[in-house]
């Protein structure tokens, strides 16, 4: 039901620039000078659909038009990775607002000093995961650290990884002898906030090796359902991986990405830039990517043809 509902959506869409077209083509008939701007704007409204119906048609792997989840780790840098990690937090909610996605913060780990060691974070909304697929990969940052004394030049580094979730229960199957599941209390702040129930959950799946916490919830049988949530997307990722492996090795080649070469730098002094390593592309406006416009980055990867199928980094 809901990939009919995507796809009735989208005929809706072209029937509408359709019928749309036919009435400013017959506007335009008319020979009418004094309709010469609404015609105009008519003319630039089309435009834009074009456009963006003609992106949209890049995202056309088995898993674009999904929901997504966004996993965010500190790297190399410290307490100035944990911060840069929050600030990428922040930097993808925004962007998710701006396009009207919901989210929900499903596991965080807090920093010692300062910011957030890793988060899990659900965006839910139609072709999340087409566009959010652009941004997996290691995300530099150099700044003048605020927590240096000496306030001295750090470069601090976050890694990005990003699945589809899976909404059909029988397209990851998981047996339930697989799994080894812990319960804990929820790390807190302190105070009344502190958890007195074990209600965080921690699944390790034997065969892989992949472990899962989430502690957000105040429920076990929610943070259980969302662990579980989870588990299928990385374990459906992991699937494709070795799928796209054994295809490489049969063409005559396969280059693993490995952690350590980031995909974009922001740089906040000496100078203001953010560049994208992939494509070259680039703005001078920090504060604005910051802030979540990501969408020139994310359609430049996407037109690039960088990409090697329709779900890898």
């Amino acid at each position: 039901m809901r990939r009919l509902s995507q796809v009735r959506d989208e005929v809706d869409g072209w029937r509408n620039l359709q019928r749309r077209l036919g009435e400013t083509l017959e506007l335009a008939g008319l020979g009418d000078e004094s309709l010469r701007p609404e015609l105009s704007a008519a003319l630039e409204a089309l435009q834009t659909d074009l456009e963006q119906r003609e992106f949209r048609a890049l995202l056309s792997g088995p898993y674009d038009a999904d929901d997504a989840i966004v996993s965010i780790h500190a790297g190399a840098g410290g307490t100035d990775s944990q911060d840069w990690a929050a600030m990428l937090l922040r930097m993808y909610l925004r962007w998710a607002e701006r396009h009207k996605y919901a989210t929900e913060i499903l596991d965080t780990s807090e920093g010692e000093e300062a910011g957030i060691k890793s988060v899990t974070l659900a965006v839910n909304g139609d072709y999340a995961f087409g566009y959010l697929r652009a941004e997996r990969g290691v995300h530099r940052l150099v700044r003048l650290s605020p927590f240096d004394s000496a306030h001295r030049r750090h470069t601090a580094f976050a890694g990005l990884e990003v699945y589809p979730q899976v909404h059909a229960a029988d397209e990851i199957e998981v047996n339930p002898s697989d799994l080894k599941i812990d319960t804990y209390r929820s790390a807190g702040a302190g105070g009344q906030n502190v958890q007195k129930n074990e209600t965080a959950i921690r699944i390790t799946h034997l065969p892989t090796g992949i472990v899962v916490t989430c502690q957000n919830e105040r429920s076990q049988t929610q943070n259980r359902e969302n662990a579980l949530r989870v588990l299928r997307a990385r374990l459906l990722d992991l699937q494709r991986q070795k799928q796209e492996e054994e295809l490489a090795r049969l063409k005559g080649g396969f280059i693993k990405a490995e952690w350590g070469s980031q995909i974009r730098s922001y740089v906040l002094h000496p100078y203001q830039l953010v560049k994208d390593h992939r494509t070259s592309h680039e703005t001078g406006n920090t504060l604005a990517v910051l802030d979540g416009d990501l969408d020139g980055f994310i359609q430049a990867y996407l037109r690039s043809g960088l990409d090697s199928g329709p779900a890898s980094a």
